[in-house]
């Protein structure tokens, strides 16, 4: 099977409001993978649900989803049109791994050195640099991308994840610098990013991610990212 049967779209949206989110003391006692959502985080995966479910336009959809609890949330508060066998909980997109029951002091002080070292090559101890992120990123494209060739592909993909993932996604799938990634800032909670086909069917976003540090100029290869 040839391109043109690739998705019209592949959405990535990232989890709602999660307790961590409010109060991050929680990673003392909680497991990260067993952290859920606040209301306020169901109530903006609604949202972003029934935004989402306007775009597919009843098109068939495959789905998939970090297998954190507040990815999880997510998936289901957004109600999409979707049966059981077209979800696949993929462990690939997971969150960042940066420790086990988390000291709040020792991971200020790593953010801080992380802040001096880059955030796409600092490791965490005990956890994951943004690079080990971004190998695992790239095995889950290829799988995804052998989904896309057979006759069940699908018309819309829809990826429930997390922002540092979703940025990692989209610098695996356009080729970006380690430079221009580190510049952007992670998507909201239950913000949703688009990747839409063209007509030469390559992909765009429909918006380019924001910049927290805007004295990093994107290439031209770059900015071809985005319409």
């Amino acid at each position: 099977m040839g391109v043109e049967h690739r998705p019209n779209r592949i959405i990535l949206v990232r989890h709602g409001e999660s307790l961590a989110n409010v109060d991050d003391t929680i990673y003392e006692t909680v497991p990260d993978h067993r952290i859920g959502l606040t209301a306020k985080g169901i109530e903006q995966a609604q949202a972003t649900g029934a935004a989402v479910r306007q775009i597919i336009d009843g098109d068939r959809v495959d789905v998939y989803v970090s297998p954190y609890l507040r990815t999880r949330q997510t998936l289901e508060a957004m109600a999409l049109p979707v049966d059981d066998r077209d979800v696949r909980v993929e462990p690939r997109l997971r969150e960042q791994d940066w420790a086990n029951f988390q000291d709040p002091a020792d991971i200020a002080e790593q953010k801080a050195v992380r802040d001096r070292y880059g955030h796409f090559y600092y490791r965490f101890s005990h956890g994951e640099s943004g690079s080990d992120v971004y190998d695992r990123v790239s095995t889950f494209l290829e799988s995804m991308f052998r989904n896309f060739e057979t006759q069940h592909a699908p018309g819309e993909v829809v990826i429930v994840t997390h922002g540092l993932t979703m940025r990692l996604f989209c610098m695996r799938w356009f080729h970006w610098s380690v430079e221009y990634f580190e510049s952007l800032e992670n998507p909201g909670n239950a913000e949703a990013v688009v990747l839409e086909r063209q007509p030469d069917f390559r992909y765009r976003l429909q918006r380019p991610f924001r910049q927290w540090d805007p004295s990093v100029n994107p290439t031209e290869r770059e900015r071809s990212s985005w319409l």
